[in-house]
């Protein structure tokens, strides 16, 4: 059997892929924390990772994408607000936020996770935080260089004032290389 790392994401638009550049920008010109940057271009909205999974059950995965959005008209996000995960002491992912209909997509993230459950994909023991990863700190970074960088984040305001208009729900590939993860579209189910 064929295995393949896939997810389930909302792919961004070129003018919120500018806006998350120029911040990137900003953060780096202002840290010397060791930080592993995601390249702009493969920054997405995850719903649901699955994991390394058969590449024979992509269309039923595809029809679960179906099931879930049907009825799902289009609605907007903004983009928002900056922060960390776990806490700006110790700082391991930054990322920026959602505001807008974040409602309306996390209905539609609980409908898509609980219809993978029969296809044997364990739902999420932690609630859903709708966030776009902007970098992930390195593990040789020393403790006081994670909390310069909480600081940093704490001190850095952001509002993109960038929207994003979810229209569809896309089953991605992705290929681990040293360069950096490639992601490939498998299907795609628009949003009516």
């Amino acid at each position: 059997m064929a295995q393949i790392r896939s997810f389930i994401a909302v792919e961004l638009s070129g003018e919120v892929k500018q806006a998350l550049t120029r911040l990137q920008e900003k953060l780096k010109s202002g840290s010397s924390t060791p930080v592993r940057w995601v390249d702009p271009n493969s920054i997405h909205l995850t719903l649901k990772f699955l994991g390394d999974i058969d590449v024979n059950i992509t269309g039923r995965i595809t029809a679960v994408m179906e099931e879930a959005t049907s009825g799902t008209h289009p609605f907007h996000l903004e983009i928002s607000g900056l922060g960390v995960f776990p806490n700006p002491r110790r700082v391991q992912v930054i990322w920026v936020g959602m505001s807008g209909e974040v409602e309306r997509l996390g209905q539609l993230q609980k409908r898509i996770e609980s219809g993978l459950v029969p296809l044997g994909f364990a739902a999420e023991s932690r609630s859903f935080t709708p966030h776009l990863t902007l970098a992930r700190v390195r593990d040789r970074a020393r403790p006081e260089e994670r909390q310069d960088l909480g600081r940093l984040i704490e001190s850095t305001r952001f509002e993109a004032g960038s929207s994003l208009n979810v229209d569809s729900v896309n089953l991605m590939q992705s290929q681990l290389t040293r360069e950096g993860p490639i992601y490939d579209r498998l299907s795609s189910v628009a949003l009516k």
